[in-house]
């Protein structure tokens, strides 16, 4: 893909442990959906979230305002095994739960001042396999990227993806379970 800098690693989690994972953050994360304000416009997000990471930061994007919950220990011992797979470090987690089908995120970039000139965004995706799509923010003759995240994947993006392409997971026709998107970020200020 040209401008983007996107490395898929699939089986990060190998699959005898990824559905033991994945019932733990069901049951003890504190998902909320939260109000999001679109062009202007107010939207309840279609799917729920939580932000766990370091004291004393604020994660804001789309007129919502997050304070992090302290890490727990599995997602301590988690973002560890991403930060020495992607030789990244990380001080915060947005965790997305698509409860089904109907629950969808739609194309944006993770190019908040917050983030830093070059974002890195490191994602792990756990249970249903849901199709994780790119486009090119200006040149249109470029196709839409399809890929499909199965459970364990860990996907990478860093470098000017960002800047140059936005992503998005769409609602599907499809009958799917849940999925669990861990999104590793630093924030800086």
């Amino acid at each position: 893909m040209p401008d983007a800098d996107v490395s898929i690693l699939r089986g990060f989690v190998a699959p005898r442990d990824d559905t033991a994972m994945m019932q733990a953050l069901m049951e003890q994360t504190p998902w909320r959906q939260e109000p999001v304000t679109i062009y202007g416009k107010v939207y309840q997000q279609p799917r729920l979230c939580a932000l766990y990471g370091d004291a004393g930061l604020r994660y804001d994007y789309s007129g919502l305002r997050l304070d992090p919950l302290p890490w727990t220990a599995a997602l301590r011992d988690i973002k560890h095994r991403v930060e020495d797979r992607t030789q990244t470090r990380f001080n915060t987690v947005l965790l997305n739960l698509y409860r089904d089908q109907n629950d969808s995120m739609g194309f944006h970039s993770d190019d908040e001042r917050e983030l830093g000139p070059e974002p890195a965004i490191a994602s792990l995706s756990l249970g249903a396999t849901r199709v994780f799509r790119l486009k090119h923010k200006t040149d249109r003759a470029l196709p839409v990227q399809k890929i499909a995240l199965e459970s364990g994947t860990l996907l990478l993006m860093k470098g000017l993806t960002q800047h140059k392409w936005k992503h998005g997971i769409n609602k599907q026709s499809e009958a799917c379970g849940p999925r669990i998107n861990l999104t590793f970020r630093t924030l800086y200020g």
